[in-house]
């Protein structure tokens, strides 16, 4: 029989997590989202200390503890509380979690390309100190969703044995966050060999406060607005030789971007997790409020019999629970080790367009009142249409999508 039930440990972690997203974040939504690219500290303040200990017991077992008696077998519960984690700190506000103090995008492509020293490097530093961020610098203006395309350059100095890297990169979250602090880090990819194609494209780690990083500019944004969302200018910025990730060798097949692929498939769950907690917050909302003013489904009736609010508010239901099930196939499929590259990008695909609509229609029953600034409604169906966006547009995960089911290369579909 499959159980959906989460382990206790995860719930009770939960039920702490749903505090800090009712209590914390829900009465400082408005005012971060009208003070854009404000930090919010006291969210980072309440949520640090919890993030540094659970890094450090995850850190502590996959380091086997000091024993050498290994542990068993199993799925990574750590990978589905992270999910479940951000569907309801993104309930909460959706712009304030991206500000979260941790590896982020920057942690997932260490995750998927480093080398076990490499990981040890540079994800031991969130167990430790401060707070800290990481980010992950891919977007380029010219190249929009073709990622393969980038210009963005890394030519080695032999005298020095360093990387030199050139270039420009957009809609970067939490760009300025972790290069500003000294012991963050933002993973940045860029061309070791133009002429080799994708095989050529390689994960570069460049640590805070590094020379030569300039933020060019703050993203004035249409949600999310409390993100810290950035474009940086690499102008001859200096990397030591070690901070490549996964080695520096231009092999056929594209190797190096396969590795950003690689991160999308860890990272594209997270984003739809985000997605399907803007989309209860906006579902849970409208159902209430219609409930107070007598509107309630009788799921008894056909549809046939129901109002058209009634049937609107039951396909709001349909959408949210088909987003987030196929959100926990994908992270069910990383928790036991096996690849999700079709599950991530159908999760992903599906709880953007969700989402969205969910959060539009939302504001449509609530009437004039969900589209004004008294409620967080509007807010909500501000913040939801990135969701359908970054991480892979849904016409890029829809390609993945068929190519995966009809057995297509990017060269056949595209």
């Amino acid at each position: 029989m499959i159980s959906f039930d989460l382990p206790e440990k995860i719930k009770q972690e939960l039920a702490m997590v749903g505090y800090v997203a009712r209590d914390v974040m829900r009465p400082i939504s408005r005012k971060y989202d009208e003070g854009e690219h404000e930090r919010p500290q006291e969210y980072i303040d309440m949520m640090w200390p919890m993030l540094k200990e659970q890094n450090k017991a995850q850190l502590a077992k996959a380091n086997g503890n000091g024993s050498a008696k290994p542990e068993k077998t199993g799925p990574n519960w750590a990978i589905l509380r992270l999910i479940v984690m951000i569907e309801m700190l993104s309930w909460g506000d959706a712009g304030i979690y991206l500000c979260t103090p941790n590896g982020g995008l920057g942690g997932a492509a260490v995750e998927a390309v480093a080398t076990p020293e490499q990981k040890a490097r540079f994800m031991n530093r969130f167990a430790e100190g401060g707070p800290k961020w990481g980010a992950m610098a891919i977007t380029e203006p010219m190249a929009g969703s073709d990622n393969s395309s980038m210009r963005t350059t890394a030519v080695l100095d032999p005298e020095t044995n360093e990387w030199i890297l050139n270039g420009e990169k957009v809609f970067i979250t939490n760009g300025s966050l972790s290069l500003k602090e000294s012991d963050g880090f933002c993973v940045v990819w860029a061309t070791v060999d133009s002429q080799a194609g994708r095989a050529g494209i390689k994960s570069f780690v460049v640590e805070g406060r590094t020379p030569g990083v300039n933020i060019a500019k703050q993203e004035h944004k249409l949600g999310i607005r409390s993100s810290d969302t950035v474009a940086l200018h690499f102008d001859n910025v200096r990397v030591p030789y070690d901070n490549v990730l996964g080695g520096a060798e231009v092999r056929k097949g594209g190797e190096g971007f396969k590795g950003a692929m690689k991160t999308f498939d860890a990272s594209r769950p997270a984003v739809a997790a985000s997605a399907v907690g803007i989309a209860r917050a906006a579902l849970e909302f409208a159902r209430e409020t219609l409930a107070s003013e007598g509107v309630v489904v009788d799921y008894t009736k056909p549809k046939h019999k129901l109002t058209a609010v009634e049937r609107d508010l039951i396909e709001m239901e349909a959408q949210y629970k088909a987003s987030w099930l196929l959100t926990l196939r994908a992270t069910a499929q990383m928790a036991y080790g096996e690849s999700n590259r079709l599950e991530a990008s159908m999760c992903k695909a599906r709880a953007g367009a969700a989402v969205t609509w969910i959060t539009q229609k939302a504001v449509e029953l609530l009437g004039p009142l969900g589209y004004s600034r008294e409620f967080l409604a509007e807010k909500w169906m501000r913040d939801a249409k990135i969701n359908d966006i970054y991480e892979g547009t849904k016409q890029i995960n829809l390609l993945i999508v068929a190519r995966s089911i009809l057995g297509y290369s990017r060269k056949e579909l595209s």
